[in-house]
């Protein structure tokens, strides 16, 4: 009998009042409309980061954090980060509720993790979608609407098996 698969948070990161700002709330929702593999849990954090700080430091092996990422693609464009921490800002970042980027999250999760005697995630992902319209107004862009399926598929792929098949440290997600 095999050991079982190390527990998975997947966190959709996100503004909905800030257009494609919503896309990971959008691609949990998704998400969690099928099923899930027992080690998975699958959150909508929305813009509450400190929340998930906390939340990466109860025992998950992996964490994929779903969230726009602006990396100068097409829009919709989607990316799978492998190495999360290269993208959080050096020296950290001001805390602000709503404003908390997985850069943010993760450079919070040394000082939660050293007050509390816990350790984050071995392996933290982020499922990126390069945005179109972040101004004002709730809905998605034609473009990143359109991703939103591909993430999805693109996460179960990522959680299906304890032990994912490694992907590029950035890059578009396949089609």
């Amino acid at each position: 009998m095999s050991a079982p698969a190390p527990r998975t948070l997947v966190a959709g990161i996100g503004n909905i009042f800030l257009g494609d700002d919503g896309f990971g709330v959008e691609a949990v929702r998704q998400l969690s409309a099928g099923p899930l593999p027992p080690h998975v849990e699958a959150v909508d954090f929305g813009v509450r980061g400190v929340h998930l700080a906390y939340q990466l430091l109860e025992g998950y092996g992996t964490a994929v954090l779903l969230d726009t990422t602006a990396r100068g693609g097409a829009p919709g464009t989607l990316y799978v980060i492998e190495d999360a921490e290269a993208d959080t800002p050096p020296g950290g970042a001001p805390l602000d509720g709503h404003r908390m980027t997985p850069g943010t999250v993760l450079a919070l999760l040394g000082t939660l993790g050293a007050g509390t005697g816990t350790a984050p995630p071995a392996r933290i992902l982020v499922v990126g979608c390069e945005p179109a319209c972040l101004d004002e107004g709730i809905g998605l862009s034609d473009a990143v609407r359109g991703a939103v399926p591909r993430a999805v598929r693109a996460v179960r792929d990522l959680v299906g098996t304890a032990t994912p098949t490694p992907l590029p440290a950035a890059g578009p997600a396949a089609p």
